[in-house]
């Protein structure tokens, strides 16, 4: 099968081709000629994940899936929320977006936070969507080489290790993305274990 995942980011594709069963033939938008970003113009995750795939299913003629990500940290009203990506700016330099946000939190004690990933499917004709959530609290500074974007601050409940500490095998399981991918592929009946 062949399927479009709606993203340039070498990091996420990497993460999902390690869940996804050999026989899914993963492509990303760099494979199929589509080298500008697709604007993301929605309020929330659901459309902003709906827009991506739907603009290569039309444009392009692929089954496609899309995923839109947000950071939600409970002290600061779930900000950054649908704009985690360009928080410091519309550059999405991980960096900056780390630096704003420690600063943010500076001197409260509440660090509790939690990623959402929405995947929309488009496949044959159909949409449906999946959501994934891992809960886990804000570090006071990074932690870690790992990983990408927000994983060096972010330590998930249950570990004492950040998302840019723990391997990408262990990650994956506990994640957002890990989580509304096994829901992706449970829609497309394929076994986990497919060799």
């Amino acid at each position: 099968m062949r399927l479009v995942f709606a993203t340039h980011n070498e990091h996420k594709l990497k993460e999902v081709k390690l869940l996804l069963p050999q026989h899914i033939h993963l492509m990303s938008l760099n494979d199929i000629g589509l080298a500008e970003e697709i604007p993301e113009t929605g309020e929330t995750l659901e459309e902003n994940a709906q827009i991506k795939a739907d603009y290569v299913t039309q444009e392009y003629g692929y089954n496609c899936f899309a995923d839109d990500t947000g950071l939600l940290v409970n002290a600061l009203n779930g900000t950054p929320g649908v704009y985690s990506a360009r928080y410091a700016g519309p550059k999405n330099d991980a960096n900056q977006n780390m630096d704003k946000l420690l600063a943010a939190l500076e001197g409260i004690s509440d660090r509790r936070a939690h990623f959402k990933t929405v995947i929309a499917l488009n496949l044959n004709g159909n949409t449906i969507h999946f959501n994934g959530i891992v809960h886990g609290e804000i570090t006071t500074k990074k932690i870690g080489d790992r990983g990408f974007g927000y994983d060096p601050i972010f330590m998930p409940n249950g570990y004492n290790l950040t998302f840019a500490e723990l391997p990408l095998d262990i990650k994956n399981k506990i994640s957002h993305r890990g989580t509304a991918v096994s829901q992706l592929i449970a829609y497309l009946n394929i076994p986990k274990s497919f060799p």
